[in-house]
């Protein structure tokens, strides 16, 4: 596998120059298996395929599966699923919050050390193909570009915290982007100290479902702090309508924020999948939203949203050798 160039975008195909990623719907789950979701697993590759085209029909060019270990991620589909659609595809290495995993799950008591030494080869040799259970098997077929991580509402766990600072010093050691799991829009604040603390600066977090907690006050106090907003509940009315998406994006790019936003679908049921006879489907993003916040803002923010921000977060960072 060659090496990543400084700056590069990892796909699951090789590394992509930031300026060639193209729009990007930053949080996405392409392939997704967890007990906290009974009965919504979708783990084929052909209704996949089809749901992707989708989405690249509608206007992307790159999704970012944010699907962590343990969650039914599986890098030679992504692979395989990359190349039939013409997708750029960044998968993620990293741990959900503890609802994701069962009782006596490994991810839920492996030491910090030995959590980050997984990320690490996840996003310097390839990923692991199975549910990593013990000595780590040969590295798998792609890379990892970013690593995901996740808290619980309104609290951080012990062993959540551990996950943490472990994918702190993946970051630490790989340059890789971070995106953050906050339950309902919660906990944003102490995720960003926690992963200060470890030496992950703000403007290298991308911070998950902040448009579940739709408070402009507060989402401007994380900008401020350099840190990347992901309003990824498009589609889903249960939370709110995509005006209010529409709402948010349009006050914080009034207060000079539209630096910080980021967009997603993050289609993670079955029921939600056009292929599976749900909705709204993953391409309700580009085929709806985009166009909707294009003609109240215009096509030079939206672009910003979709196409420079997601590549200035997911671009790694260069490392300063050991000793350097």
């Amino acid at each position: 596998m060659e090496d990543r160039p400084r700056r590069a975008v990892q796909t699951v195909l090789g590394p992509v120059a930031p300026d060639a990623l193209g729009p990007t719907d930053a949080h996405e789950h392409l392939f997704l298996r967890t007990p906290a979701l009974p009965g919504e697993a979708f783990t084929e590759l052909e209704p996949m395929v089809a749901e992707a085209s989708s989405v690249r029909a509608a206007g992307a060019r790159a999704v970012a599966d944010l699907t962590p270990i343990g969650c039914g991620r599986d890098p030679r589909a992504l692979r395989l699923l990359a190349e039939r659609t013409g997708l750029h595809v960044i998968a993620a290495t990293g741990f959900h919050r503890d609802a994701h995993y069962p009782a006596g799950h490994w991810a839920l008591a492996e030491p910090e050390e030995v959590l980050a030494e997984l990320l690490v080869a996840d996003l310097t040799e390839g990923m692991d193909e199975r549910d990593w259970q013990g000595p780590r098997p040969r590295p798998g077929p792609a890379r990892a570009g970013v690593i995901k991580l996740g808290a619980s509402y309104q609290t951080l766990t012990l062993p959540e915290r551990r996950r943490l600072a472990a994918g702190a010093l993946a970051a630490g050691r790989t340059g890789a982007p971070v995106a953050v799991h906050c339950e309902l829009g919660t906990m944003a604040h102490e995720l960003l100290d926690l992963l200060g603390r470890h030496g992950v600066p703000p403007g290298r977090v991308a911070l998950a479902h902040l448009d579940r907690n739709p408070d402009p006050g507060l989402h401007a106090e994380l900008a401020e702090r350099g840190a990347f907003l992901l309003y990824d509940g498009a589609g889903k009315v249960k939370y709110h309508p995509d005006s209010l998406l529409v709402e948010l994006v349009g006050r914080m790019a009034e207060a000079g924020h539209a630096g910080s936003l980021l967009l997603g679908g993050d289609i993670g049921r079955r029921s939600n999948l056009r292929a599976h006879g749900g909705g709204p489907g993953m391409a309700h993003l580009f085929a709806v939203l985009v166009p909707r916040l294009r003609k109240a803002f215009g096509g030079e923010l939206v672009d910003r949203l979709v196409v420079a921000n997601p590549a200035r977060l997911f671009a790694f960072t260069p490392v300063e050798p050991a000793g350097g």
